[in-house]
């Protein structure tokens, strides 16, 4: 015999004889189940991390990597402090920014928004707003021509479109002989983006940086400095790193802590879901230990006899493990391919399946995602196969023990 007779035996006991059919339907049960639970696992994952990072790339198509600012709202010399910025090695670009809460009327709509004044050249490098734009261009941001770009939604809520003047109300007030006035400045709608981000299309509006700090009486002052890093995961470490060049009255925030309870509560989810599909692997994977012990019923002449010819409880043990074993393994392998390519495929099977059923899943007007993204990681993968295969082993320790506590002559008793 070439292999050791453990693994032979246990081999020879997966293949079914006539008289336990319905013992290897049990197993090939726990096997699919095993692999439907995998596959289900390493899907399911992979929309989460598409979604994820279809959000993320939406965030930073208008928030920077990271942002300088201080305490009081108003940074000097900006130009000094990008010029100090870039001294680091992460960091790619710069671009000043004038940021404050105004009030927007149209006709008889009124709307808040968060009035952004930025440099449309500078923009461009550390922003894709460019890219997201439906009507004109933040080129058209010119200084004093007082030239605003609209988020889609915010257009919609005020009624507007492209060449319509739309009237900003400053928080700021202006002391005259007739008292206290607010300031206002009418602007004219050169552009309307859409980046697919509810909060940013509904609450924000740029202007040229000239335009916003004459608005917000900020002079020759800005709100702050947008950077783009070279490596947007590793921004909370560069950060802190630009944070330790610059005085304590300077603050140093990414993107990470500007939008930190969203990406928290996505990890939660992804959590959460990990915990409810790897439950629905380790019930398949539990169906093994009634497979295994029909099995060790079935087989008790059997292994009173390899015991009467010196087999160890041991050996009796790892027969039924190597079984066990076989369908976790086989289960575990039908669901990793299985996952793979569904998940490579998520995003053509989708479509057909909402053509074919003449519906749509994720309905354009109500998500903002109406695709169904999906990107496989590998890590994910390796982690569900081997907490699969780990739970069929486990599932097989009680039966093969049992096996072992045979006593030859009890089972040889009614033979």
């Amino acid at each position: 015999m070439f292999k050791p007779y453990e693994l032979f035996v246990g081999l020879r006991y997966t293949r079914a004889k006539r008289r336990n059919h319905f013992i290897s339907f049990i197993s090939l049960s726990s096997m699919l189940g095993i692999a439907l639970g995998v596959t289900a696992l390493i899907t399911v994952l992979s929309v989460m991390n598409g979604f994820e990072k279809e959000l993320r790339e939406r965030i930073l198509g208008m928030a920077a990597h990271a942002t300088i600012s201080t305490f009081g709202g108003r940074l000097p010399a900006w130009e000094d402090v990008a010029e100090r910025a870039a001294g680091n090695r992460h960091v790619l670009d710069s671009a000043p920014y004038v940021q404050g809460e105004t009030m927007l009327t149209h006709g008889k709509q009124v709307s808040g928004a968060l009035i952004r004044g930025i440099l449309p050249a500078s923009e461009a490098k550390v922003s894709d707003v460019w890219e997201h734009m439906k009507f004109g261009s933040i080129d058209d941001l010119r200084a004093g021509e007082y030239g605003i770009v609209l988020g889609s939604e915010l257009a919609y809520s005020l009624g507007v479109r492209k060449g319509d003047p739309v009237t900003v109300i400053s928080p700021q007030a202006t002391v005259s002989p007739a008292g206290v006035l607010p300031r206002l400045r009418r602007f004219t709608v050169t552009g309307i983006f859409d980046v697919g981000m509810y909060e940013y299309d509904r609450g924000v509006a740029m202007m040229h940086m000239e335009d916003a700090a004459k608005l917000f009486s900020l002079g020759d002052n800005v709100t702050g400095v947008r950077l783009k890093l070279d490596d947007m995961f590793l921004a909370p470490y560069i950060a802190r790193e630009i944070a330790s060049s610059f005085p304590a009255d300077i603050r140093v925030e990414d993107w990470t802590r500007q939008h930190a309870n969203f990406f928290k509560a996505v990890k939660t989810e992804k959590r959460v879901m990990f915990v409810i599909l790897t439950l629905i692997v380790a019930v398949a994977a539990f169906n093994i230990v009634s497979t295994l012990v029909m099995v060790v019923t079935d087989k008790q002449a059997d292994i009173a006899i390899l015991r009467t010819l010196g087999a160890t409880p041991r050996s009796i043990m790892s027969v039924f493990i190597v079984q066990g074993a076989v369908i976790g393994i086989f289960g575990t392998l039908l669901g990793v391919i299985g996952g793979v390519l569904l998940a490579l495929n998520v995003e053509t099977i989708v479509p057909a399946l909402e053509r074919l059923f003449n519906t749509q899943f994720l309905a354009a007007d109500v998500y903002y995602i109406s695709d169904l993204p999906s990107e496989l990681h590998w890590d994910d993968v390796w982690l569900m196969a081997i907490v699969a295969f780990s739970l069929s082993l486990l599932a097989t320790l009680y039966p093969a023990w049992r096996a072992s506590r045979t006593q030859p002559a009890e089972a040889l008793r009614y033979e």
